[in-house]
């Protein structure tokens, strides 16, 4: 099944999030799916489970209440967002078959960087060693998808101080940079849609 990425620099989180709702209300049976990438200014967003004794101490940095599943997260110049807009439904998938996909195609991506990631039981998201790399939080409304994964590619980590990435206390945050001094949003976006089309146009 056809799969349409769309590029879209550097955007505020709270319109992205608007668009999302607003093309999942309106597709249809024939939308095509669609994967969204970008970055956003800094910003923390709060998942439905969130907790508000996980919100240390944000500063200036505005925090915003979403509709996704998970704790709270940080997003930030830097980090790749790729926004999964998926008719689950259509193409028989069960969310954790979904995140499962998505987990091991961002284990495939940081592999052609050098990196040995991987996951943890009951926690979604890519692990390096004890570190996170990159986090999934979606949500399902009418057997479609949105929201998404973020992944830490060159960027400032230090926002994520301020809070317990979610939920977790003290979890230290990783990047690829850290790894692969070369490394950019751009180019990682490049290789992720290479690895997105392959997993998911079948």
């Amino acid at each position: 099944m056809m799969i349409i990425t769309r590029d879209l620099g550097l955007q505020a989180y709270q319109s992205v999030w608007e668009q999302m709702k607003t093309f999942t209300i309106a597709r249809t049976d024939e939308t095509p799916d669609e994967i969204w990438m970008l970055e956003h200014p800094p910003v923390y967003t709060q998942g439905q489970a969130g907790k508000a004794e996980h919100l240390l101490n944000p500063g200036d940095i505005p925090v915003v209440q979403s509709d996704r599943g998970g704790q709270i997260t940080y997003h930030g110049p830097g980090q790749l967002v790729a926004y999964v807009l998926l008719d689950i439904r259509r193409r028989n998938l069960g969310i954790r078959t979904l995140v499962s996909k998505l987990e091991q195609t961002l284990i495939a991506l940081l592999s052609e960087y050098g990196i040995n990631a991987s996951i943890r039981c009951g926690a979604p998201g890519v692990y390096v060693d004890d570190m996170k790399i990159a986090s999934i939080g979606l949500r399902v409304k009418n057997g479609c998808t949105y929201h998404g994964i973020a992944l830490n590619v060159a960027m400032d980590l230090a926002p994520f101080n301020g809070i317990n990435p979610c939920g977790y206390a003290r979890l230290q945050m990783t990047q690829i940079s850290e790894y692969d001094a070369t490394a950019t949003v751009s180019s990682v976006a490049n290789r992720l849609r290479e690895h997105v089309l392959t997993q998911f146009e079948n």
